[in-house]
């Protein structure tokens, strides 16, 4: 018993791949990339789409849709991800992201179109 409780314990604590699949409204992916632009994000942060500049304070955003938990320990969910980006040290304590100067629907579209970025 104990033997197939372990066994069957990494199943239960994966998350389903289907579900970082995200296919953002229409039009949120440019608005995102503009946004990202016009914030500076790409000063501390690799982000494909955006040739410059290419931070490395922070981590690639590469393949974000992918990422377990969003800075170690959040949730990898659109709205969390949008509250992250306009006021990371609220939503994390201790967070080394600051707040970005960015109204709620421009998070929104920044989280479309990092999620949007690889589907691979």
């Amino acid at each position: 018993m104990t033997a197939m409780a372990l066994v069957g314990a990494p199943l239960v604590a994966c998350k389903d791949p289907v579900e970082t699949r995200r296919e953002p409204a229409s039009g949120a992916e440019n608005r995102g990339l503009a946004a990202i632009e016009r914030a500076g994000c790409g000063s501390c942060h690799e982000i494909p789409g955006l040739d410059w500049p290419s931070g490395r304070l922070g981590p690639s955003l590469e393949g974000f849709d992918d990422v377990g938990l969003i800075a170690g320990q959040l949730p990898n969910r659109p709205d969390i991800l949008a509250a992250f980006v306009r006021d990371a040290p609220a939503v994390k304590e201790g967070s080394s992201m600051p707040s970005m100067p960015v109204s709620e629907d421009e998070a929104a579209d920044i989280a479309a179109y990092l999620y949007g970025l690889d589907h691979d």
